[in-house]
């Protein structure tokens, strides 16, 4: 009878024995399955990301090409007529952070994508007004947080260079216009989301302002440059 007793205390002994071994082996599975999908989940994100960018350096390098053969052509007399603002590309250099860039029209999430975009509704860049171009803290204006007053903001388009100098900075929340107010004098507004390296959707915005002090016509179109803004990082 006793060593029946101890032949069933055995046996239960092994079951559970072999019960807690299954049930480890299940969660190292299912840990190794979790990895597995974070893993897949982090390639497929870099791979969008990357694609994004990809996306983004294509097409600046095409308008950075197109906005080349517009200034050659000009330089050669091959046009007969000036270009018209809406036709003409507008690039923006700003030296103390090593920017070279062309922006688009509009600051919808498609246009953005390519590059800073001019507000629809304000003047073009050297114009009587206030100017406003934005773009995503992530890409082109990672870096504006760096400019101070008395930093140059140069911006070329319908053959002059408008010399604008940094005259403030200020972080407003996304629904305050006051920054896009009109202006009775030549000026420029850069806006972008901020904190700059906030994790998620920035919840405020940082605006540079700067003022119109110098218009002159450029001489000859300068060689192509590498399209690329070169301070993504």
């Amino acid at each position: 009878m006793d060593h029946e007793h101890q032949d069933r205390q055995r046996d239960f002994l092994q079951q559970l024995r072999s019960r807690e071994a299954w049930e480890r082996f299940r969660g190292l599975l299912s840990r190794q399955r979790l990895s597995i999908v974070l893993i897949v989940l982090g390639v497929v994100l870099l791979g969008y990301v990357g694609s994004e960018y990809a996306a983004m350096y294509s097409e600046q390098q095409a308008l950075q090409e197109q906005w080349q053969q517009q200034q050659n052509s000009s330089a050669a007399g091959a046009v007969t007529e000036p270009v018209s603002k809406h036709d003409g590309l507008t690039r923006v250099l700003i030296p103390k952070i090593d920017l070279d860039v062309i922006v688009v029209e509009g600051t919808n999430h498609k246009a953005l994508r390519l590059g800073p975009g001019h507000l629809k509704g304000t003047p073009a860049p050297g114009e009587v007004g206030n100017s406003v171009i934005s773009a995503h803290r992530d890409t082109f204006f990672r870096h504006i947080y760096e400019l101070k007053d008395g930093d140059d903001i140069q911006v070329r388009r319908d053959g002059r260079t408008y010399t604008f100098q940094v005259t403030g900075k200020k972080i407003v929340m996304p629904n305050d216009v006051s920054v896009l107010k009109k202006t009775s004098d030549a000026r420029l507004t850069l806006i972008t989301c901020y904190p700059i390296y906030y994790v998620g959707p920035a919840p405020k915005r940082l605006v540079v302002f700067s003022k119109l002090v110098g218009n002159a016509k450029p001489g000859p179109a300068h060689a192509p440059i590498t399209p690329r803004s070169r301070r993504h990082s």
